[in-house]
C-alpha cells in the first residue's frame, strides 16, 4: 500500500523557515521523483518544486527559486521541503506526491494529505 505522508508545517513569522517532510512507504523511493505542490485558500494546486530519483531538481515556482529546496534520504524513505525567507503569499496546504517514473516529467499519481504551512506578517 502506497502512502506519503506530509509533517513539519505550522505557523512561522515572516522571514522564518520550515521544514517539510515526506515520509513514503509500499515503494522503493530512490526509483521515483517526488514533487511538492502547495493550494493556498480560494486558489487552484500549483506545482513548486520537484526532485528526481538521480537528485535532479526542478523548480515550478518562480518565487521559490532563492528560498526553497528540496532533497531526499532514500534510507530514510524521505523527501524534505526546505523553505527560507517565508512570505504571508506562501501560507497555503503543503502536498507532497509520487511520480510515476524517475523524471519530474512524468505524471503524478499518489498524493499525502498535506500540511498546513501558515506565515504570518
Amino acid at each position: 500500500q502506497v502512502q506519503l505522508v506530509e509533517s513539519g508545517g505550522g505557523l512561522v513569522q515572516s522571514g522564518g523557515s520550515l521544514r517539510l517532510s515526506c515520509v513514503t512507504s509500499g515503494f522503493r523511493l530512490d526509483w521515483y521523483a517526488i514533487g511538492w505542490f502547495r493550494q493556498a485558500p480560494g486558489k487552484e494546486r500549483e506545482g513548486v518544486i520537484c526532485i528526481s530519483s538521480t537528485d535532479e531538481v526542478t523548480y515550478n515556482l518562480n518565487s521559490a527559486k532563492e528560498r526553497f529546496s528540496v532533497s531526499r534520504d532514500n534510507a530514510r524513505n524521505t523527501v524534505y521541503l526546505q523553505m527560507n525567507k517565508l512570505k504571508p503569499e506562501d501560507t497555503a496546504v503543503y502536498y507532497c506526491a509520487s511520480h510515476v517514473g524517475s523524471s519530474c516529467l512524468s505524471n503524478n499519481d499518489y498524493w499525502g494529505r498535506g500540511t498546513q504551512v501558515t506565515v504570518s506578517s
